[in-house]
């Protein structure tokens, strides 16, 4: 069971050993380096491996041991980290056997959630992903065989036949512009201006239909984790679906760490907060603590003189946030929060000390 530490290793702690190791395989390319530096950072290699394979017998033993579901992208890169170099080292004689190392270069994204997300993203935008592809497909071909029958006589090398012009079509419709095969004639020049210009508007559609598949699917995650949150307070559980809605889209959530003071006496009110999870402690002149379903910072909000008191968080707070504006626009929706947070307020200020 000693090696079930190491199924633990963090994303920063994967990702410097794997920097290492790539700096290690970038060094031992060079030329001149001594016999004696290029053993050490083999050895250095060496030890990379040992703690992957130390991982990937810890990841094992857990998986098996607990019963959860198997995290395969996570695993497969685990075993490709141990068994590419490996295979490399012992079956394959050759003297860039370290290369193989590079594989590591997949260690940093075991912990990575950009793949699900970029599957989820290219799921759903997949008709419009293959409209504009097959777009493309149509323009390569049509312009290779444009170019095949403009340039075939004066260029035979380089347009002779279909599949050679279309090496340029692909070099001028993504803007590469190699300059090993170019149109002589004016209307191979037309051609490769007018390919060049649909290469930028084919490619504007591909990274448009990416970055909006993108912002909505981030936005419909953060919308899910928001809802979550706001279900958690008990002044929101009798409320309907709609009126949900409208307390998501105004809700802001926020992590505050411990001991960070989260509002100050004196200062003017501009929020409240609901807390989700954590305790924050009030600075009263008997200081009280908020748990989870608790709210704060409403009596400036309400009033709008500044705050009575300097609220500070006594461990790592999940908030959410509700601004001046929202306030009153919630308000006057959801007269029942409206009243709720009225009554807590003027109870609140009763409790205060008279000046």
């Amino acid at each position: 069971m000693s090696a079930l530490p190491f199924s633990r290793i963090s994303a920063r702690l994967n990702a410097l050993l794997a920097a290492i190791g790539l700096l290690a395989v970038a060094a031992l390319t060079t030329p001149d380096i001594s016999a004696q530096t290029g053993y050490l950072l083999q050895i250095l290699l060496a030890g990379i491996w040992t703690v992957y394979g130390l991982q990937l017998i810890g990841t094992l033993i857990v998986q098996r041991t607990s019963g959860d579901s198997i995290n395969l992208p996570a695993l497969t890169i685990d075993v490709l980290a141990v068994l590419i170099p490996l295979a490399a080292f012992l079956l394959i004689g050759t003297r860039d056997r370290y290369l193989y190392c590079a594989i590591w270069l997949l260690k940093p994204l075991r912990h990575s959630t950009y793949f699900r997300l970029l599957g989820r993203v290219l799921a759903n935008e997949a008709r419009n992903l293959i409209g504009v592809t097959s777009i493309f497909g149509i323009v390569l071909f049509g312009t290779a065989l444009a170019a095949y029958l403009i340039e075939r006589d004066a260029q035979p090398d380089d347009f002779g036949s279909i599949p050679q012009a279309m090496w340029w079509a692909v070099a001028t419709l993504t803007t590469t512009g190699y300059g090993d095969a170019t149109p002589q004639s004016f209307a191979g020049r037309v051609l490769a201006g007018l390919v060049m210009m649909s290469g930028i508007g084919i490619f504007a559609l591909w990274a448009g239909i990416l970055a909006t598949g993108f912002y909505q699917e981030v936005r419909r995650q953060d919308f899910v984790r928001n809802w979550q949150l706001v279900a958690a307070v008990p002044l929101f559980q009798k409320l309907g679906p709609a009126a949900l809605i409208e307390v998501v889209r105004a809700l802001r959530p926020r992590i505050v760490p411990a001991g960070t003071v989260i509002c100050r006496k004196g200062e003017t009110g501009e929020q409240m907060f609901f807390i989700v999870e954590g305790r924050v402690t009030v600075t009263t002149p008997s200081p009280v603590e908020l748990g989870p379903g608790g709210f704060f910072g409403e009596m400036a909000l309400v009033s709008g003189q500044p705050r009575s008191a300097t609220v500070s968080a006594a461990t790592e707070v999940s908030l959410l946030s509700l601004h001046a504006i929202d306030f009153q626009i919630l308000s006057s929706s959801n007269t029942e929060i409206a009243d709720i947070i009225h009554r807590t307020a003027r109870e609140r200020r009763d409790l205060l000390p008279k000046a």
